[in-house]
């Protein structure tokens, strides 16, 4: 299915004047043209340390060719937000440091992915795995996810992507009741690191106003997640005045309130369902004030498809 074109939007990074969201894509297309290759950690062990090489290298050429792909299908449908793959380099920030130099010897392909990124008007940003836990009581678990999000930057510097909120690496809070630990933590990053880095709301740990509450402490920006919220506060609405007094709120977190994100899925079998459904039938009114959203549902192209040709047809802020 080819995605609907709603219209030419001006160049990404001087878009502020515009009130017409940007509709983004995560990781891959719902057709396949968009698809990735990994390796597990298990079987990436049982390789002799030349196989190890050799195996890596040819999967991470792949994959980069994979996200050429994936800047290709932007540019072909005016997509011009993209969520990379957090697992495009696996295995890249192992104590081995095999895919590390791989990577590294690869730095020019990188950079030029990242050059016709910025050439085409597309932001790209990241969501590592779940399992980057910053507020854990374990040391081990926090040094893990440090190191984790190391990895993930120095990719993002080796693409020429800024230290910014612009190309930002969003994750949750993690364990709950934590939030002193988690500001800690946050302070404590590198500059790659935290020059990045974002926090989301989710539907259990931390509530919308706790993550809120975290990022003016730790001085990052909140990524609002309306349906998390709706299903952390067991809410029958998008356009509960809380949802708008949180987008809102959220928005005062970022030093260029432009570059807000914000995501949405909708729930599978009922309102606050929190499994993600096929497409977006019901979005939250005060989205139609965001610039920058991350569409979360399984159809993929198809669900920016569905909101460009229904919701945003209907939007009144032109």
């Amino acid at each position: 299915m080819n995605v609907i074109e709603f219209q030419n939007l001006p160049n990404a990074q001087q878009c502020q004047k515009s009130t017409v969201p940007s509709l983004g894509l995560v990781c891959i297309t719902s057709d396949k043209q968009v698809r990735f290759r990994t390796m597990t950690r298990t079987r990436y062990l049982k390789l002799s340390l030349s196989d190890r090489k050799s195996a890596l290298s040819e999967l991470y050429r792949h994959n980069l060719q994979r996200l050429h792909d994936a800047l290709s299908f932007c540019q072909q449908n005016k997509i011009q937000l993209y969520r990379m793959s957090s697992n495009l380099f696996p295995l890249s920030d192992l104590e081995d440091e095999i895919g590390a130099n791989i990577l590294e010897a690869m730095s020019a392909d990188l950079a030029a992915i990242g050059e016709r990124a910025n050439a085409l008007n597309i932001r790209i940003v990241l969501h590592p795995d779940q399992y980057v836990v910053l507020s854990s009581d374990s040391p081990e678990v926090v040094q893990a996810s440090i190191n984790n999000l190391a990895g993930h930057a120095r990719i993002l510097d080796l693409l020429g992507l800024p230290r910014s909120p612009w190309s930002l690496m969003n994750i949750h809070g993690g364990k709950s009741q934590r939030a002193e630990q988690l500001v800690k933590v946050i302070s404590e990053l590198p500059e790659n690191i935290k020059s990045r880095l974002t926090l989301e709301n989710d539907e259990y740990a931390y509530s919308a106003d706790e993550i809120l509450a975290v990022c003016q402490q730790a001085g990052v920006p909140m990524v609002f997640d309306a349906h998390h919220h709706i299903c952390h506060e067991n809410l029958d609405s998008y356009d509960h005045p809380s949802v708008a007094s949180m987008f809102y709120a959220a928005r005062e977190t970022w030093t260029n309130p432009d570059w807000q994100l914000v995501h949405i899925s909708n729930g599978e079998q009922a309102f606050n369902d929190r499994k993600h459904s096929d497409l977006i039938t019901d979005m939250p009114n005060v989205y139609r004030q965001a610039l920058w959203i991350e569409v979360e549902a399984k159809r993929k192209e198809e669900a920016i498809a569905l909101l460009r040709s229904s919701w945003l047809m209907n939007n009144n802020c032109t």
